[in-house]
């Protein structure tokens, strides 16, 4: 079957998250796809414009001005006009580009898009890597032609959907590549050293970081071990202090790094948030884990998400309690026992290969094609089931 010349529309931002899953099924689509040419619609956010640099050839992006909803009511008029020129500005965007597709990553930014694709007649599809579908995507889904889900716990959320495919999280194809050799040289680290790595994500997580802070001591006291410490930017000035000032020349501090794929091949222990990208990575290359989600959403999705990783006997779990002493108490009891067992290591490690994926972007992008190719009367059904049954 010949190959397709054509643009494929992303939709969502924000977050690293919610955009490194995209950028790894666009790399898989320019396999499928003769001159393949992307449309990314964002937020305004800094991380969207930075991650997206490196996105390669044939790549526009379309930053809207749309924001989250608010539960403040004197912020409704400015979200609502905000809304309207992000409905405006897609619609037109997608008019004068018109893509055969359109797939939302989640997140507020999906919304305008994927619902101006409907009014136009455009196919779309969305990504859902959180074992509990977000607002957004509860939204979307319903009319989606295409649902792809990391989880099959999510599919209780779509029930009857024929398009639902469980495929994994799409992961960038360097997490199969990078080696523990070139991790060690990109951070300067020690190779006679095993690693602690630490990282909330590409924001960063101030519970994390003053929870390890205080058990630096303690994690340092095993000669053996050094920390690469992921800050995020609104902390990073003040964990470096600290390290600097109390001389942990065995702690590294960044504030954010875009190779985290060489972070894991480099890392012997991992403590992090559970967003759903991060732990489609982290199954991915096969990394032992104690996680910490992210306390404050109302759905507690990423708890959700970190026990599909515990039940599996994949990871460990630490509930954020919101407040350093209690936390640092709790990551105590799970990390150091781990720094200290590498059996305990290993067995977390065989488990996370178990139930990750590293080809989940090919599997997405061959879905999409078949799609936009018009498949066959019941042949997204069948192409459903068959996710269902292998995925």
């Amino acid at each position: 079957m010949p190959r397709l010349s054509a643009t494929i529309a992303f939709a969502g931002g924000g977050t690293a998250g919610h955009l490194y899953p995209a950028l790894a099924v666009a790399n898989a689509l320019r396999n499928e796809l003769t001159d393949a040419k992307f449309v990314f619609f964002t937020t305004g956010r800094t991380i969207d414009r930075f991650v997206l640099e490196g996105a390669g050839r044939g790549v526009m992006l379309v930053r809207q001005p749309v924001e989250p909803l608010s539960s403040r009511p004197w912020t409704w008029p400015r979200f609502t006009a905000r809304w309207r020129q992000s409905v405006r500005l897609c619609r037109q965007t997608l008019r004068e580009r018109p893509p055969l597709i359109v797939i939302g990553s989640g997140g507020y930014a999906s919304v305008p898009p994927l619902l101006a694709a409907r009014r136009l007649g455009i196919p779309t599809a969305i990504l859902n890597p959180d074992a509990i579908p977000g607002r957004a995507n509860r939204l979307l889904g319903r009319r989606a032609d295409l649902i792809f889900a990391q989880w099959v716990q999510t599919a209780a959320y779509f029930r009857n959907h024929k398009g639902l495919c469980v495929s994994g999280c799409p992961v960038r194809p360097e997490f199969g590549q990078a080696t523990r050799e070139q991790g060690i040289a990109r951070f300067g680290l020690d190779p006679s050293r095993k690693t602690l790595l630490v990282t909330g994500a590409s924001l960063g997580a101030r519970t994390i970081n003053d929870a390890v802070v205080a058990l630096l001591p303690e994690i340092l006291a095993l000669p053996d071990w050094q920390v690469l410490l992921l800050t995020g930017p609104a902390d990073y000035e003040r964990i470096a202090a600290v390290s600097q000032r109390v001389g942990f020349e065995r702690v590294h501090v960044l504030a954010y790094t875009e190779h985290m794929a060489e972070a894991l091949a480099a890392a012997d222990l991992v403590v992090a948030r559970a967003g759903a990208s991060t732990l489609a990575e982290l199954t991915a290359v096969g990394a032992a884990a104690v996680l910490m989600p992210y306390p404050f959403h109302r759905d507690q999705h990423q708890l959700v998400n970190a026990r599909v990783l515990t039940d599996a006997g994949a990871a460990r779990l630490v509930e954020d309690q919101k407040d350093a002493l209690a936390n640092a108490a709790a990551l105590r009891t799970a990390m150091l026992p781990l720094l200290r067992d590498a059996a305990a290591r290993e067995s977390l490690q065989k488990a996370a290969r178990r139930i990750g994926t590293l080809d989940s972007a090919a599997r997405i992008a061959r879905r999409i094609v078949e799609r936009v190719r018009g498949a066959a009367s019941g042949a997204t059904s069948a192409g459903a089931a068959w996710c269902l049954a292998n995925g």
